[in-house]
């Protein structure tokens, strides 16, 4: 699944190319895409400019005018900016088209777990999508992230992906994170101590944006706007890695299987205790 920065690249590369255009007509190819939301409703988006382009945690946000439209790519969503030349495939499942603009935007999901909501921009912060949301991992800051970590029980693996504790972080990037913090993912989040903490507040930080820099982790579906491959894949310290040395020690990296995730980490620089 797209991660937070897959998702921020994917919302850098639609504000380059569709704000400021106008909506001619949005067609829907799947209907269950739609959630709380009919193809009738999407008809109020003809005529309205695109404003602007953002993302929630790992929720995209298309600012039109009196409207928002909300997109969660779920496991294989992506956007595909392409002119009328190339073939719809079978995974296509909407396309928006724009008042004399050429190439159209298409959402393609091979899955079908994806889904785009309507609603009126005053409610954009307010609908139960957004309204569950925990804090953004890159605004957060780190009272707030340790007193959090502080009162919860469960595994900090388990914790970093939870969508309601932090807002944008999935597999990949806690693993990633972790390592870089020299954290167990088994321990619980409540057993860490202020160094602990710490390191994991500034690894979270530093992981994220690095990544974000050179577009994400291209380690499935995810292609940029354009389907440019992201570049972090190449930099992964254990995601992805098991059976291989450690960078660092040169230990073989380890998969568990955590709350039924595969996991990632080095057993000598991610030391469990007792």
């Amino acid at each position: 699944m797209p991660e937070l920065p897959e998702v921020e690249t994917i919302a850098a590369g639609l504000r380059a190319r569709v704000v400021g255009l106008v909506i001619g007509r949005v067609e829907v190819l799947l209907p269950k895409l739609l959630r709380a939301t009919s193809a009738e409703d999407l008809e109020a988006l003809a005529g309205a400019a695109v404003t602007g382009v953002r993302r929630r945690g790992k929720i995209l946000i298309l600012e039109c005018g009196p409207w928002i439209l909300l997109f969660h790519l779920k496991m294989t969503g992506r956007f595909l900016w392409a002119g009328p030349d190339v073939p719809v495939d079978g995974h296509t499942r909407l396309v928006m088209r724009f008042v004399g603009v050429r190439d159209e935007l298409r959402f393609r999901d091979v899955r079908k777990f994806g889904f785009l909501r309507l609603l009126p921009a005053k409610e954009a912060d307010s609908c139960l999508e957004i309204r569950r949301l925990g804090p953004e991992p890159l605004e957060i800051s780190r009272p707030e992230f340790e007193s959090r970590l502080r009162v919860r029980r469960g595994r900090v693996k388990s914790l970093l992906l939870d969508q309601r504790f932090l807002a944008g972080v999935g597999n990949i990037y806690a693993d990633e994170m972790l390592f870089a913090a020299g954290i167990d993912p088994r321990l619980p989040a409540s057993r860490l101590r202020p160094a602990e903490r710490r390191r994991l507040w500034k690894a979270m930080r530093s992981v994220l944006r690095r990544a974000v820099a050179v577009g994400g982790s291209s380690v499935r579906d995810y292609r940029g706007v354009g389907g440019e491959v992201g570049e972090f894949q190449t930099r992964h310290r254990v995601y992805g890695r098991a059976g291989r040395p450690c960078v660092r020690c040169g230990a073989s990296v380890r998969r568990r299987v955590l709350g039924g995730r595969s996991t990632f980490s080095c057993p000598r620089c991610q030391p469990g205790r007792g």
